[in-house]
C-alpha cells in the first residue's frame, strides 16, 4: 500500500476529534490538578497570593499594599483576579494560581484558535500541542507570577493582531479581531506595565518597514482600539495617582526607566542570559526551533506576511529582554506562543527531519539525566543534613524525569521514521512526554517547596497566636509565603527587603533598628504579653548572645522562630 493509500483509510490523530479530545481532557485534568498540588513557593507566588489575599480584607482596589505597606510595583491586575478567586472560592493554593493557569489556558486556545484560522486546521492542532507541553509554558501556568498574566494577554494580543490582518478576512472579523488585539495590549499593561503596548507596537513598526506593507496601519482600528485600550488602563492609573501622588513618579520611572537602563534592580546578566533559559523552556521541541525560526524569513503567497511577524515578535522581544538592565527567568515568556506557531508551521510543512532531532535530543536529556543527577546530588553534600535528604528525595523524581524523556524520546523517534501517520503520533507521543516529565518534576519539588516556604511550622506559630493582635516580627529576613498562610502580616525590623519605597511613606509600619526591637520584645514579655519572632539564624546567636530572652518554638537552616516566654 503506498503512502498516498495508508493516509486516505487511516485518519490522522491530529485530525481524530476522538483522538484529541482524550488529549484535552487527559491535559485539562493534570492542568488543574496540579494547580493545587504544592504549597505557594516564596518569593513570587508567596507575595502576589498576599497580596490578592490583603486586597480582599482590607476592601481596597486601588492601593496595592504588601505586608500593610504600599507596594508600587506592578499594576493590579494579578491581585484583582487573585482577590476575586478567593473571594469565590476562598484562600489556598489552587485559588492563588487559578488566574495563571487560566492565562496559560488562553495562551493554548489562543495559538490553537490563530493557527486553524491563519495556516490550517493540523497547525493549530500541533501549535497548541508545542506550546502546552513547553517546560517553560506548563510550568508557568502553575506559578503565581506576573510573568504568565502578562504572557496570556500578550498572547491575545499577538493572536488578535494575526487574525485580523490575514487575508481574506472579513470587515466584521477584522474589526473584532483587532479590539481583541486593543483589549489584550491593555489587560498586558495592566498586569506589568507599559511593556504591554510598547513591545508590540514596536513589533509592528519594525514589521511594517521591513515589508512596506504601510496599508496595515489603516486597518488597525485605532479609534475604537484607543478607546477600548484606555477604558481598561486609564480608570485605575488615575485613581491611584489621585489617591497617592508618589505612585506616577515611582511606578514609571523607576520601575520602567531605571529598571531597563540600570542595575537598580540588582538582577543583571549577561547578554546570554535567556539562551540556556530559552533551550530549557522549550523542551521538548528544542530540536525543531531552529528550523522553526528559518521558517519565518519563507516568504509566504499572501499580502500579509504572517510567519514573519511572529518571527519578529520572538526575536525582538527576546533582544529587548537581554540588552535590558534587569533580567529574570520568566521575562522571555511571552515569546513562546510565536514559537509554538513557527515551530508548528515547520513541522507540517516538512518532512520528519527536525521532528527526529527533537526525539534524539530527548533522548539525550535523558540519559544526561540518568548519569547526572547523582553527581548533582553529591554537590549538595557540604549543605546541612536537611538539605542533603531533600535533594537526595527529589533525585528519585528526577530519575524518573530522566527515564521518562528516554523514553518517550526514543518512542517519539522510532514513530517519526514510520510512513503514514507515524509522524503525528510522534508529535503526540512528544508532546505528551514532555509535559508530564515538566509537571512530575514540579509535583516532585514540593517537599523543597513547603521548605523554603517554612509551612511545616505554621501549626506552632499559630499555636502562639491567641488572638488576633498577637504581633509576628521579621527580624533580618521577610517571610514571603508564612504571611498568607497565616492570614496576618509581619512586623519588619531591620530589614526592608523589597518594600523600601513604601516604608518611606509609612516608617511608622517597621523598626529599623534592632535595639528598638529588643526593648519592645523585653515589654511584652514584662507585661506578660505572647508575641512571636521570625529571624535569621546569625540575628538569633547574636541576641542570644546579648542576654535576650527567647523560647524557640520552631526551627530550620533557613530560619529560627521564637515566642516570649512563657511565665512561670
Amino acid at each position: 500500500m503506498s503512502r498516498t493509500q495508508f493516509k486516505s483509510t487511516h485518519q490522522s490523530p491530529l485530525e481524530s476529534p476522538r483522538t484529541l479530545w482524550a488529549l484535552a481532557i487527559g491535559f485539562l485534568i493534570i492542568w488543574f490538578y496540579m494547580l493545587g498540588a504544592r504549597t505557594l513557593v516564596p518569593t513570587d507566588e508567596g507575595r502576589y497570593a498576599e497580596m490578592g489575599r490583603e486586597m480582599l480584607a482590607s476592601g481596597d482596589w486601588i492601593t496595592l499594599r504588601l505586608n500593610g505597606i504600599k507596594y508600587f510595583e506592578k499594576p493590579p491586575l494579578q491581585n484583582w483576579m487573585n482577590a476575586i478567586s478567593f473571594a469565590l472560592f476562598g484562600l489556598g493554593d489552587w485559588q492563588a494560581r487559578l488566574w495563571t493557569g487560566l492565562c496559560g489556558l488562553i495562551g493554548v486556545a489562543a495559538v490553537w484558535l490563530t493557527g486553524k484560522r491563519v495556516y490550517s486546521a493540523r497547525v493549530g492542532v500541533i501549535a497548541a500541542l508545542v506550546l502546552g507541553s513547553s517546560f517553560y509554558w506548563a510550568g508557568m501556568g502553575h506559578v503565581n507570577s506576573l510573568d504568565m498574566g502578562l504572557s496570556g494577554m500578550m498572547t491575545l494580543t499577538m493572536c488578535g493582531l494575526l487574525l485580523g490582518q490575514r487575508d481574506g478576512v472579513s470587515a466584521t472579523e477584522q474589526r473584532n479581531a483587532m479590539l481583541i488585539c486593543w483589549a489584550g495590549m491593555g489587560l498586558a499593561t495592566m498586569s506589568k506595565g507599559l511593556i504591554g503596548f510598547v513591545l508590540p507596537g514596536t513589533v509592528l513598526i519594525l514589521y511594517t518597514l521591513i515589508t512596506r506593507d504601510w496599508r496595515l496601519w489603516t486597518r488597525l482600528h485605532f479609534g475604537k482600539g484607543l478607546l477600548l485600550f484606555f477604558a481598561i488602563t486609564a480608570p485605575w492609573f488615575i485613581l491611584i495617582a489621585l489617591k497617592n501622588p508618589e505612585h506616577p513618579h515611582f511606578f514609571f520611572i523607576h520601575e520602567h526607566f531605571d529598571r531597563f537602563t540600570s542595575g537598580v534592580h540588582k538582577r543583571g546578566g549577561a547578554w546570554h542570559y535567556f539562551f540556556p533559559l530559552l533551550a530549557i523552556g522549550i523542551i521538548p521541541w528544542l530540536g525543531a526551533l531552529i528550523q522553526g525560526l528559518l521558517s519565518g524569513m519563507k516568504k509566504a503567497p499572501t499580502r500579509f506576511q504572517p510567519s514573519l511577524m511572529l518571527l519578529i515578535w520572538a526575536v525582538f522581544f527576546f533582544f529587548f529582554f537581554s540588552i535590558s538592565g534587569s533580567k529574570l527567568p520568566g521575562y522571555i515568556l511571552p515569546i513562546f506562543p510565536a514559537l509554538a506557531l513557527l515551530i508548528a508551521v515547520q513541522l507540517e510543512q516538512s518532512g520528519s527531519r527536525s521532528l527526529q532531532v527533537a526525539a534524539i535530543l530527548m533522548v539525550l536529556l535523558g540519559l544526561a539525566g540518568l548519569l547526572g543527577v547523582g553527581k548533582a546530588i553529591d554537590i549538595s553534600k557540604d549543605k546541612p543534613a536537611l538539605e542533603q535528604a531533600l535533594s537526595a528525595a527529589y533525585a528519585n523524581w528526577l530519575y524518573v524525569v530522566a527515564a521518562l524523556a528516554l523514553l518517550g524520546g526514543a518512542v517519539s523517534w522510532l514513530l517519526a521514521r514510520k510512513p503514514g501517520n507515524g509522524k503525528d503520533w510522534a508529535i503526540i507521543v512528544l508532546a505528551t512526554s514532555g509535559y508530564l516529565l515538566g509537571q512530575i518534576a514540579f509535583l516532585g519539588h514540593e517537599p523543597w517547596g513547603r521548605y523554603i516556604a517554612g509551612s511545616a511550622h505554621i501549626p506552632a506559630i499559630q499555636k502562639e497566636l491567641v488572638n488576633a493582635t498577637t504581633p509576628i516580627y521579621a527580624v533580618g529576613r521577610y517571610e514571603q509565603a508564612l504571611p498568607f498562610y497565616l492570614q496576618r502580616t509581619v512586623i519588619l525590623v531591620e530589614f526592608p527587603d523589597e518594600m523600601q519605597f513604601g516604608l518611606q511613606q509609612q516608617p511608622e509600619l517597621w523598626i529599623p533598628k534592632r535595639e528598638d526591637f529588643v526593648a519592645k520584645w523585653q515589654a511584652h514579655q514584662q507585661a506578660g504579653e505572647p508575641a512571636v519572632a521570625i529571624m535569621r539564624d546569625d540575628v538569633y546567636d547574636d541576641l542570644n548572645k546579648a542576654g535576650v530572652a527567647m523560647r524557640v518554638i520552631a526551627q530550620d537552616p533557613k530560619r529560627i522562630i521564637v515566642a516570649v516566654p512563657v511565665a512561670r
